[in-house]
C-alpha cells in the first residue's frame, strides 16, 4: 500500500479504474462483487491492519485504492479515486471526519456515482456518533468489529444500506426524534478530539497501557493528554475526572 501522502500515483489508478467495465456491487460470493475502498486513519499501524483484514480483493471483494492520514489527505485521496465506499476515523487532524463529509458532500450527492462513508472509530461516544450521521455518514462501526463483518458493513453501504454497530443505532434514534438541540458544554469544548477520547478511556478505568494501546498512541503521550485534561478541567486526578465524565454522561 502506497503512502497516502501519494496522491498522485493513487490518482493514476483511479483513472485506469474509469475505463474498465463496472463491477457487480452484488453477488452470491466475493468473486461476484467488488467495491473500491479508501481507508481514512491518522494510525498508520491501524491502517495497515484493516488492509491486511480486508484487502485481499479475491477473497473479500474489497479493493483498497487510497488511504489518508488527515484531512486534507482524504479529500484529496476521496477526489482522485472517486471509491465506492470510504472507511472514515472521526479523530483526525485538520477538523476530524466531519470536516471530510463537508468537504466531500458534492461527491456524496452525485447521483449517478455517490462516494459512501462508513465511519470506523474507536469512539462509542454519542456525539461522535450523532455528528458524523448527521455529517452524511452512512453508518458508524466501531473497531472492535471483526473482518468478516466489517466486510459486509462495507458492502451494506455501498448498496445505500444504513449499517451501525448494535448500541450506537440507538444514539442516532434518539437524536433525530428530539428536535431539540444539544447543549453546548464550555468546558467540554476546551478538549481537543483526543483528549476527549483519553478522557472517556480514563473515565472507563483503563490504565495508560491499555489507553496507549487503544489509541495506537505512546504511554507517554497518554499522560500527556491527561495533564492536559485536568489542567483544562481544572481538576486535580483521575477520580475527580471521572467523576466529571460521569455527571456529563461521557463514560
Amino acid at each position: 500500500m502506497s503512502d497516502p501522502t501519494e496522491a498522485n500515483g493513487t490518482a493514476g489508478t483511479a483513472g485506469a479504474d474509469e475505463t474498465a467495465e463496472p463491477a457487480q456491487a452484488t453477488g452470491g460470493g466475493p468473486g461476484e462483487r467488488h467495491v473500491r475502498v479508501v481507508l481514512v486513519d491518522d494510525h498508520r499501524m491501524f491502517r495497515t491492519g484493516v488492509q491486511a483484514e480486508i484487502g485481499q480483493t479475491t477473497e473479500t471483494g474489497v479493493e483498497v485504492v487510497g488511504e489518508a492520514a488527515d484531512v486534507d489527505q482524504a479529500v484529496t485521496v476521496i477526489t482522485a479515486t472517486r471509491p465506492e465506499v470510504v472507511l472514515l476515523d472521526v479523530h483526525l487532524p485538520g477538523g476530524g471526519g466531519v470536516e471530510v463529509l463537508r468537504r466531500c458532500a458534492p461527491l456524496m450527492s452525485d447521483a449517478e456515482r455517490p462516494v459512501r462513508f462508513l465511519a470506523l472509530s474507536v469512539s462509542d461516544a454519542a456525539e461522535d456518533v450523532i455528528g458524523v450521521i448527521r455529517g452524511g455518514a452512512r453508518g458508524y462501526v466501531t473497531k472492535t468489529i471483526t473482518g468478516t463483518d466489517l466486510v459486509n458493513s462495507v458492502f451494506r453501504v455501498q448498496e445505500g444500506d444504513a449499517v451501525f454497530s448494535p448500541r450506537l443505532a440507538g444514539f442516532v434514534l434518539d437524536a433525530f426524534a428530539s428536535t431539540d438541540a444539544p447543549p453546548v458544554d464550555e468546558d467540554l469544548d476546551r478538549l481537543t478530539q483526543r483528549e476527549r477520547e483519553v478522557l472517556r478511556l480514563i473515565a472507563r478505568g483503563y490504565a495508560y497501557k491499555e489507553i496507549a494501546k487503544q489509541l495506537y498512541i505512546s504511554v507517554k503521550t497518554v499522560e500527556s493528554h491527561v495533564s492536559a485534561v485536568l489542567r483544562k478541567l481544572q481538576l486535580s486526578n483521575r477520580h475527580e475526572l471521572t467523576r466529571w465524565a460521569t455527571a456529563r454522561r461521557l463514560v
